[in-house]
Formats: structure tokens, sequence, C-alpha cells
């Protein structure tokens, strides 16, 4: 059995990876930004980003002052898991106090923060099964100033394509320098309200750079990411080339009436980290 306390603790150390140690991929999109970069202001806004990283894994200590309301992923495989819930919550209590991080969770009416960054339905679990003899979770810390900015649209079938493609760029062109930008756009497509906005949020686990494998989304992410680019917002929206790293899309089969597309913009802090756990 995985036991409750195998689970905070690698929550735990998932979350303080994910809040100082910013993925290979992103570190490298944002150097490869700065290399074609010509715009003055844009090149000095990516060299602090690129040195706020490296301080942050020098000193230990997070990347961005607001680490995120914790968003969960897990991979349910064929094992026996004691009392996820809890050990997830756990997880995060600890990470809250010694990591530390910024008790960011709050009742949306009174505004009374709960201090130890869970409360009701707090943490989202997205939980997926698979055929596999391990467990694996994900922490994707989301940052409010990019989720802020993020869109849905119950879209009609006979908007198409041209109608996905628009909504998006639309959207993040809305956004400007709000959600400090150059950003990473997740894409959902299709299925209900709620299924493509969490999909959208879990493209974002994707590896910045890297395609979709299905060709025609690849083509989709391409065209996307252009049009975004070609807006000159740049970074942290004072003019520039890069406006967005990548645009990832996963997509849903949906009901014959429906074309819902949900779009999760994350900052150019693009933090997750995974781990999978075996019963031995």
């Amino acid at each position: 059995m995985i036991s409750k306390d195998t689970i905070k603790d690698t929550v735990y150390e998932l979350y303080k990876e994910a809040v100082i140690v910013l993925g290979e991929d992103v570190k490298k999109s944002l150097e490869d930004a700065l290399k074609i970069e010509e715009h003055d202001l844009a090149r000095l806004n990516i060299e602090a980003i690129l040195k706020n990283i490296e301080l942050a894994e020098k000193k230990g200590i997070p990347m961005c002052q607001d680490t995120g309301l914790p968003v969960v992923f897990v991979k349910l495989g064929n094992v026996e898991v004691e009392n996820l819930r809890e050990g997830i919550e756990e997880g995060i209590i600890k990470a809250t106090k010694e990591i530390p991080i910024r008790p960011n969770i709050v009742d949306p009416l009174t505004r009374e923060n709960t201090n130890v960054n869970i409360g009701d339905y707090i943490p989202p679990i997205d939980i997926e099964l698979i055929d596999e003899d391990y467990l694996e979770i994900t922490i994707l810390p989301k940052g409010f100033g990019s989720e802020n900015n993020n869109a849905l649209k119950m879209a009609l079938p006979a908007e198409g394509i041209e109608g996905i493609k628009e909504f998006v760029v639309e959207s993040v062109l809305k956004a400007k320098g709000k959600p400090c930008p150059p950003t990473v756009i997740g894409v959902g497509i299709g299925g209900t309200s709620d299924l493509c906005l969490k999909l959208g949020k879990k493209a974002l686990l994707g590896k910045v750079g890297e395609r979709n494998p299905d060709p025609e989304i690849a083509k989709l992410e391409e065209e996307i990411l252009s049009e975004i680019n070609a807006s000159g917002i740049g970074p942290m929206g004072l003019g520039g080339k890069t406006t967005t790293l990548d645009v990832k899309i996963l997509k849903a089969h949906t009901h014959t009436a429906g074309l819902p597309v949900g779009v999760c913009i994350q900052c150019w802090a693009s933090r997750h980290a995974t781990k999978k756990i075996y019963d031995n």
C-alpha cells in the first residue's frame, strides 16, 4: 500500500520543486526568445526573468511571490492508496509552513484566509484512471494574475477552426500585459464547458516547444502562436517579439450541437512538477 505519509511527503517535495525550479523547456524557450529579441525594453525584461529564475534556484526560494493555488493532477494505477485526498492536503499544509509559500486561499465571500492553502473543494484534484502499477501526482501552482484572464466560449459548430483561432487570439490579446507575458497558453476544445477549461489547464503540463502529435492540432497551435506574437505586446506587455512562448491544445469529443473552447493562460513562470510512486 502507498501510505498517506508517502503521499504527504511527495506532495510537499513537488510543491517545493515547482515553485523554486522552472522546467528546462521553459528556460530554453525564454533564452531563445532573448536571442531573437531586438526591442531593448523586451530584452531587459527577459534578462530580468532569467536572472530571477537563476536566483530562485541558487537561494532555494520561490521564483514568484504568487505561489499559486494548488491544482493537482493524479494518475491512479493498479495500486492500493491510503487516504489520497488527506495525504495531498497534508502535503500542501506542510509546504505552506516549511517552504514557506504564501497562504493564498480565502473564502470567496468573506475573504477570510484559511492560512494553509486548502479549503472547500481546494485543492481541485483531477483523477485519471490508468492501467499501470504506480500512482502519479502532478502539482501545478496556478497564479491568479494569469488565471484571472482565462476565457470560455460555447461556440457554435459552424464557427469551426477559424472561430477557435479567432477566440483564442482575441482572449490573449485582450489580456495584454496582465498575465505577465511571455505566457504559455493552454487550450481545451470540445467536451463540456467545465471539461474544456480543465483540458486547457491540463495542456499546460505539456513541454514548451513540443508539438501535438496530431498534425491538424499541431498546425493550429503554430498558427495561433504566430498570430499572438505578431501582436507586438511582448514581455510584460511593454512591446517585443515574444508575447507567448507556446500554445498547447488538448481536445475531447463533444455534443453534436456544441463547440466549447476554453483558454487557460499561464504566466512566464509555467510551473509544475511530477512524481510517480510505486507500492514497493
